[in-house]
């Protein structure tokens, strides 16, 4: 236990949770504060480049092999699960109609891949090695969540509420996120550890200091929609952002030791699994389920998940990796 207050601690005085407490806190109070949106799209850009290359890099100086395939399998069913856990949860917590259940849970099956940057980051910091193909374990645990919610909705449903074209099957698969992401990390692999020598000097030295410009954003962001969309979420549904993760979060460190991770792979996996996502799932969300209130899923994932993640979850996943692995 004095493990985990320890890194919470050193964790809560990082520049990077402080920058996020700085935009959350400034939204909280009415400044004016603002970060363009084109900034804040190009800092997402930089991050999901980043990212990828580091992880294909990381692939390519370890090589393929059963744990790297069981891990991509493990990712891919939590994330298929996940949807299931939540939207039973959800029944039980809230009164929240059908449609909205089904939006939530889709988000908590999927994952934030800023949640993964800062977990990743805290295991810098603490010299602790991790699997560098967790980064694809993030990107196959972005879209199956989606389906899940929608298989939930056309099984529940009396009417025709989702909508399911092949339209929406493409939106989800060449989402911008998942793309980049995808496609970076190939990048890496086929470049390997020179290719990303050569980049160094802008992905990945100035990757911490663009990393709180980022995150500055995201409490800006976190911070209004909590002010503005309070009266939609009652004492269930906050509690169930901080209850769903430590739930995700143990089923994915079960994964882990299935699998054989590491412990710092293990405390990404378990991160990955506890996070919500609020950047591919909304986008989908308005598509696919346009009746579903982005004020509760985006204020659940991003205003009550996120920070709880960032300030406590992060430090206790990885703690618990490191004991248990």
């Amino acid at each position: 236990m004095g493990d985990v207050l320890s890194l919470a601690a050193d964790n809560l005085i990082s520049p990077i949770i402080l920058s996020f407490v700085l935009g959350f806190v400034a939204a909280i109070l009415r400044s004016d504060l603002t970060v363009p949106e084109a900034v804040a799209k190009g800092m997402s850009i930089y991050l999901l480049f980043a990212i990828g290359l580091k992880g294909g890099a990381g692939v390519a100086a370890h090589g393929i092999d059963a744990t790297l395939v069981g891990t991509l399998v493990a990712a891919v069913l939590l994330s298929v699960v996940l949807p299931f856990i939540a939207f039973v949860l959800l029944g039980s917590m809230t009164k929240f109609e059908l449609v909205d259940r089904a939006a939530v849970a889709a988000h908590y099956g999927s994952i934030s891949i800023v949640t993964f940057v800062a977990a990743t980051s805290v295991l810098e910091s603490q010299e602790i090695v991790a699997e560098g193909y967790m980064v694809a374990a993030a990107a196959v645990m972005e879209a199956p969540a989606i389906l899940s919610a929608l298989w939930i909705v056309a099984r529940k449903s009396d009417s025709t509420t989702a909508n399911t074209d092949s339209g929406l099957y493409r939106e989800i698969m060449l989402n911008g996120s998942i793309v980049l992401l995808v496609g970076t990390f190939f990048i890496g692999a086929f470049t390997g550890k020179d290719g990303l020598e050569q980049v160094a000097p802008l992905f990945v030295d100035p990757f911490q200091g663009v990393l709180c410009l980022f995150l500055l954003d995201m409490g800006l962001v976190a911070g209004r929609g909590l002010r503005e969309t309070k009266g939609d979420l009652g004492f269930g549904a906050i509690a169930f952002g901080m209850i769903m993760p430590l739930i995700g979060g143990a089923l994915g460190l079960i994964a882990a030791l299935i699998v054989g991770l590491s412990p710092g792979g293990a405390a990404l996996l378990t991160t990955l699994s506890a996070s919500a996502s609020y950047i591919a799932v909304p986008a989908a969300m308005r598509v696919a389920l346009p009746q579903a209130r982005p004020s509760i899923y985006l204020t659940l994932s991003l205003g009550i998940t996120f920070p709880f993640n960032l300030t406590v979850g992060v430090p206790l996943y990885i703690a618990l990796a490191e004991s248990i692995g």
